[in-house]
């Protein structure tokens, strides 16, 4: 039985959806698990949006543990954030209240030793020291070695490079920010015949306007843009639940920081694309 670890900021209802979805796999059976505890950075009384996740949580019956990342030493992370805004980079003394955040965190879920943990709508930056304690995995909109950066950036990157494909992938926490090795993914077409249409107005758009313009003026409403987000959003659940699935049938492992999958090394992570698709074929029947 898999022992899972689930870390979340509890800042909006997708963070209820997801621990709901993948508490529902593991009631199912999808999952041969169990979701140990629930870690919120915040406390009850601070947000209304973390006050309904937790209350959601503990509805399940699951352990929560809280730690404020707000008021845990807020004069030196105040002074962090205001160093690093100045630099552009983070400074030791973010990294220092960083550090001192997640040893707090490690100490008081010391009685617990899961398996994997999921960083599921987690706003914080994880210290190296606890990327080495723990195996901690996190979702991110591409195919392993595509666009970096916020969903948002990878969309316009996608676009700017006329991508014929996309994908989700979960991929291992590491003290090296979103460079962690590809674990499982799922990819799809970004240029099959309905959306093709979206790209020739794009395509004729991009003549007279700049990508710079376009972001200014449409943003996230730029129809080529909401259809690529809407593929790529209909698989992210789906997928972190193949992910936990796949982990509790025994199907990979994460070895020395390596994906490991019937006795082979893989460069790019499970391909759950197949189990994906037949998830969401599912759904809309």
């Amino acid at each position: 039985m898999l022992d899972i670890g689930w870390f979340s900021s509890g800042r909006d209802e997708a963070a209820i959806d997801l621990l709901k979805v993948v508490s529902n796999a593991i009631n199912k059976g999808i999952i041969k698990g169990k979701i140990s505890f629930v870690f919120v950075t915040r406390e009850k009384g601070e947000k209304p949006e973390s006050d309904k996740f937790i209350e959601f949580a503990e509805n399940l019956g699951l352990k929560i543990i809280t730690l404020s990342h707000r008021n845990f030493l807020p004069e030196l992370r105040k002074k962090g954030l205001e160093e690093s805004s100045k630099s552009g980079v983070d400074s030791p003394t973010i990294e220092k209240w960083r550090t001192l955040y997640d040893e707090t965190a490690m100490d008081l879920l010391s009685n617990y030793n899961p398996d994997i943990i999921v960083l599921a709508g987690y706003m914080l930056i994880v210290s190296p020291d606890m990327c080495r304690k723990y195996k901690m995995i996190n979702l991110h909109p591409a195919l392993p070695g595509g666009p970096k950066g916020t969903w948002q950036e990878v969309i316009w990157q996608l676009i700017e490079q006329r991508a014929k494909k996309s994908g989700v992938m979960m991929h291992l926490i590491t003290p090296e920010l979103d460079a962690g090795p590809a674990i499982t993914y799922c990819e799809y077409s970004i240029y099959d015949d309905p959306i093709k249409p979206l790209w020739e107005q794009w395509e004729h758009k991009s003549k007279n306007k700049t990508l710079s313009e376009i972001q200014n003026t449409e943003g996230e409403d730029e129809p080529l843009f909401k259809e690529i987000r809407r593929r790529g959003l209909k698989r992210e659940f789906p997928l972190i639940v193949a992910t936990l699935r796949s982990a509790s049938l025994g199907e990979f492992s994460i070895v020395d920081g390596e994906v490991v999958s019937h006795g082979q090394k893989l460069t790019r992570g499970v391909d759950l694309t197949e189990y994906v698709e037949s998830a969401i074929c599912d759904e809309n029947m």
